[in-house]
């Protein structure tokens, strides 16, 4: 393989095109060396005083430790001062939490002040108003769910562990945090309400109280005998498993329904927990169809009635006796044959 000799000639030009190069640089005002130089001074200084700030540094981070070890503290003495003084979960929650921001962000100050940043940390006070006024504005449901977090701890409409409905869901209250409520359905899902949504709807407590009311709706034939009907579904209630002794039962017909007479019959619980309240929803319901069985009361299906006569109005019983006579004599006639 052979090599490509270069003359001096070559070498030369290129020497004389970098040096014209570095000359007209320098000519307009650009000095490449005084550049680079000024670059590094810079450098070497910011790291000069990066060394010399060292102890300020250190000092800083341990006072912002300190102060996260004494907020997490301020936090648990908080929360048992809170247990002592009252019941409220979410009260208990939302205090202790203020207590923890409020260490910690008087730690990040002191950390400031350290560091010798009194323009900073005076700069930032000064602009909080602006800085909330503007986030006011660009976050307004993070801003209505903390307020509507901090009245629902003050109004106390429930706290942790009741059962509420709110918002077509129904469960148990795990907590209140600074943006939403927090509630367990009775499927074991965990819901997470915003405090706004929760705050301005309805809330239904079914634990705020000593008793709480069963329901039963039902019907009976049009054919049966209404009292006896009446008269038989209280006797049953009487005897449903956690029912209230001292509030006697209630039995009120509701409407003529498509096919049957509809009634209500109302009971008191002495408690209010869910368990209770299903376990004696099911006893009502098994006592009633026994009772009605026993007493031969109907409880009917859905029937549909077609009447052909001109008024719309005649009884088909005549009808009907006609078709079951009819009925027997072509089964007689089958057996004599």
């Amino acid at each position: 393989m052979q090599q490509v000799p270069t003359s001096d000639s070559t070498l030369s030009d290129v020497t004389d095109q970098a040096a014209q190069v570095a000359d007209s640089l320098t000519a307009n005002g650009f000095d490449l060396t005084a550049s680079a130089q000024a670059a590094l001074g810079k450098v070497t200084g910011w790291v000069e005083a990066l060394v010399a700030s060292l102890p300020e540094i250190i000092a800083a981070v341990v006072v912002l430790v300190l102060f996260a070890f004494l907020a997490r503290a301020a936090r648990a003495g908080t929360n048992r001062l809170m247990r002592r003084a009252t019941d409220h979960g979410p009260l208990r929650g939302l205090t202790s939490n203020a207590t923890y921001v409020a260490v910690l962000g008087t730690g990040v100050f002191v950390a400031l002040g350290v560091l010798q940043l009194d323009t900073v940390l005076t700069s930032a006070l000064a602009g909080v108003g602006i800085v909330g006024l503007a986030l006011g504005f660009a976050f307004q449901d993070i801003a209505q769910n903390f307020v509507s977090g901090i009245l629902i701890t003050l109004r106390r409409p429930f706290t942790d562990g009741d059962l509420v409905e709110t918002n077509g869901f129904r469960g148990r209250v795990e907590g209140v945090d600074l943006r939403a409520t927090r509630i367990r359905s009775l499927q074991g899902q965990l819901v997470r309400i915003p405090n706004g949504s929760v705050y301005g709807n309805p809330i239904v407590n079914f634990d705020q109280g000593s008793s709480r009311r069963v329901d039963l709706s039902c019907g009976t034939s049009y054919g049966d005998d209404l009292e006896k009907a009446r008269r038989v579904a209280l006797d049953a209630m009487k005897d449903v498993e956690g029912r209230d002794p001292n509030r006697d039962p209630e039995f009120y017909y509701k409407e003529f329904g498509g096919s049957s007479i509809d009634f209500v019959v109302r009971f008191w619980l002495r408690g209010t927990d869910q368990g209770t309240y299903l376990t004696a929803q099911s006893d009502a319901i098994m006592k009633l169809k026994a009772a009605f069985d026993e007493n031969d009361v109907g409880i009917p299906f859905p029937i549909t009635t077609l009447d052909f006569s001109d008024a719309g109005t005649r009884r088909l019983d005549e009808p009907l006796r006609l078709l079951r006579s009819e009925s027997r004599g072509d089964d007689a006639g089958g057996r004599g044959d």
